[in-house]
């Protein structure tokens, strides 16, 4: 494994103009970025297996909540429902260290899910919408993937992880396996977009949304109205076997309300939507 770098305990301070531009690196990801909670510690990677293996390491060992690792090349990263997820370079692959509250963990779907929404407006301005759970779409096809792992025992959180995965400067045509289901924001933008600058303004937002949690504050308003999958027939894959029928709405625990083919209305607490043809 290549050694990583650290940048740790920084105070926000606003003491000049972000650059944006440059490479990754853990102190230009927290130079001068006014953050409490998350990003406050970046251990950075040139190249890792998985963020998600490395940040449970992270948070076993007691790292500061908040603490982010990154990689600039993940080669065994894996989204939802044991995907495997693409992560060359160019791309930003990220995982975030949690101990939260354990009535908060429903609201980490929405907080990475609105975070990455708003990050990716906020500096390319390009919009996009949820799939229910917390995939994020751009013109209907994915350019996010997020992975929340938790360790919960005796009805105390010992840990959550949160893993993103965001399509930046990527040609979706060099990988087949994914072409026809996935976007990218170069290709969407028609030119590279500073992954530097998205990963703070994305760092900086899940802050920003975490504390509104810590004090009490809902996502689910915002969340429902960006999902993309309300009001549509999709087919629904979960342990329960799989079931169509309409979306009609999504409550505060992030399950999924279908009225089915024959008129039940069923609840989906996790699993998979596809639309149904």
């Amino acid at each position: 494994m290549t050694p990583p770098s650290r940048q740790g305990d920084r105070s926000g301070r606003r003491d000049g103009m972000p650059e944006n531009l440059g490479p990754l690196s853990a102190p230009s990801i927290t130079r001068a970025i006014a953050i409490s909670i998350i990003g406050r510690t970046v251990i950075y990677y040139p190249v890792l297996t998985s963020t998600m293996d490395e940040a449970r390491k992270q948070a076993r060992a007691g790292l500061p909540e908040g603490t982010v690792v990154i990689a600039e090349k993940q080669t065994a990263g894996r989204g939802r429902l044991k995907r495997t997820w693409f992560a060359p370079e160019g791309n930003i692959a990220l995982s975030v260290v949690l101990y939260p509250r354990l009535a908060d963990l429903p609201s980490l779907i929405m907080l990475s899910s609105l975070a990455v929404l708003h990050s990716i407006q906020t500096v390319t301005g390009i919009r996009g919408r949820i799939k229910w759970p917390n995939d994020v779409l751009v013109n209907g096809k994915k350019v996010c993937g997020i992975l929340i792992e938790t360790d919960v025992r005796r009805q105390k959180v010992n840990y959550a992880i949160v893993g993103i995965g965001i399509n930046v400067n990527l040609s979706p045509a060099d990988f087949p396996e994914i072409e026809s289901s996935a976007a990218s924001l170069s290709k969407e933008l028609g030119k590279d977009v500073s992954r530097l600058g998205l990963v703070r303004a994305l760092l900086a937002e899940m802050d920003r949304l975490y504390l509104t949690l810590k004090a009490g504050g809902s996502l689910y308003e915002e969340w429902r109205d960006n999902l993309d999958t309300l009001g549509k027939h999709v087919r629904a894959t979960s342990v329960d076997g799989v079931q169509e029928g309409i979306a009609e709405s999504a409550d505060r625990d992030c399950s999924l309300c279908l009225r089915t083919t024959d008129g039940k209305l069923v609840r989906i607490m996790s699993g998979d939507v596809t639309l149904s043809l």
